[in-house]
């Protein structure tokens, strides 16, 4: 049986419609839990005051995330059925002869259109909804700042990745996946290891843990496990927030663990141990790695499926282009992969989640749990996290188990 591209026109837009729905029910799902009575075992994470805004704080996230969703669908069905797809392909070969130039300007406006229609809502978000709670700390000129920044490096490392990827597939065929699966997979570890020395100078101050009672605790602790402290880093997070984070990144001789200046504010420094512990748990079990290797393997099966079906007039077809495209295909392609690339996020946070299980055991048998627990407990009162989430969307969106889930491992 032959698919015609009116076919192909309405499972993109089902496929839209789909994603859209199937995220507003979870949305739906989970506000019914704002109100529930929190489990005794962390009951002590809220005092009413404190518990009532945070029950605020949930209701405002959800009214925000429905008006966005929404509103970007009906961005997305009107540039559908009102031929956008066509206008802009129009105009960008009249710019252009050149196919790569082509397929570059098509993304470029596509992308700097969608970041230009999103900017109300993240300010919104950003200086009032943030403001509100007491979160935000990002200034005007820091927005800015950081706005400028991402586009600069998003024109740079994706501008590249594309451009190699569209001049190989001109140059040889079909095959090009191979080779643009080798160079991303290049630019991954590349990330990977020196992100915190490439990208993050560019947005945050960096310094190793200054001498005192804390950084003697900690030396105390890394010994122990075979951790070198000169890798333990502070980060100026309070300039955008309010709220702490520790993370680690890289792996061999550029593994570092960050903590934000935040997170030591907050805490004592048994927790702030604790928090590391969990950190360098991370790196003891080679959670980096493997959540490197999955990426690598999750981007070689959708290039070489792309490499399938990347030639058919079809998908150009359906969205009303007669002259067939590597861009338009890709778009085409990158819609109809979503099924299966929600599916994949599935496995990863499967996998994420168990690695978090993972670190926090690590911290408890080379720390104490206890001071875990209690540091989990802080950063959930002061980020007014949600501690009654819905199971079915923990399961569909969380990448970390819930403070619930935790505590009781713990």
């Amino acid at each position: 049986m032959q698919i015609s591209s009116e076919s192909i026109f309405l499972l993109i837009i089902g496929v839209i419609v789909f994603n859209f729905i199937k995220d507003f029910l979870l949305d739906y799902l989970n506000s019914k839990n704002f109100n529930n009575k929190i489990p005794s075992i962390i009951s002590d994470v809220y005092d009413k005051e404190k518990y009532l805004k945070s029950i605020e704080y949930k209701k405002i996230q959800y009214s925000f995330s429905k008006y966005l969703k929404t509103y970007s669908l009906l961005i997305i069905l009107c540039f559908f059925y009102f031929d956008g797809f066509v206008i802009l392909d129009d105009y960008c070969r009249v710019l252009f002869e050149s196919p790569l130039l082509i397929s570059l300007t098509f993304f470029g406006i596509l992308f700097f259109g969608n970041e230009l229609l999103a900017l109300p809502f993240s300010i919104y978000f950003t200086f009032v909804i943030e403001e509100k709670f007491g979160f935000n700390q990002t200034t005007i000129k820091t927005y800015a700042s950081d706005k400028l920044k991402s586009w600069v490096l998003t024109i740079l490392f994706g501008g590249s990745i594309l451009s190699f990827i569209i001049y190989q597939e001109q140059l040889i065929g079909n095959n090009f996946w191979i080779v643009a699966w080798v160079f991303i997979t290049g630019i991954s570890v590349l990330l990977n290891g020196f992100y915190a020395q490439i990208i993050v100078p560019l947005f945050n101050k960096q310094s190793k843990l200054e001498e005192g009672e804390l950084r003697s605790e900690i030396e105390k602790y890394s010994s122990k496990v075979g951790f070198d402290l000169s890798n333990i880093f502070v980060i100026d997070g309070s300039k955008r927030s309010t709220k702490a984070n520790a993370y680690f990144s890289g792996f061999g001789k550029q593994k570092r663990v960050t903590l934000f200046d935040t997170l030591i504010n907050k805490l004592n420094k048994n927790q702030i141990v604790a928090v590391i512990a969990h950190e360098i748990g991370h790196y003891k079990k080679n959670h980096i790695i493997y959540n490197l290797f999955f990426s690598v393997i999750q981007t070689g099966i959708m290039l070489y499926i792309l490499s399938l079906f990347i030639y058919m007039p079809i998908f150009s077809e359906s969205l009303g282009i007669n002259l067939h495209s590597f861009h338009i295909g890709l778009i085409t392609f990158s819609i109809l992969f979503t099924p299966f690339s929600e599916i994949i996020s599935l496995f990863f946070n499967l996998f994420s989640r168990k690695f978090e299980y993972e670190a926090d055991e690590f911290a408890k048998n080379t720390y104490e749990g206890k001071y875990l627990i209690e540091a989990l407990k802080i950063l959930s009162k002061d980020s007014l996290s949600n501690l009654t989430p819905h199971p079915k969307y923990v399961w569909w969106h969380y990448s970390h188990p819930t403070l619930l889930q935790r505590v009781i491992r713990l």
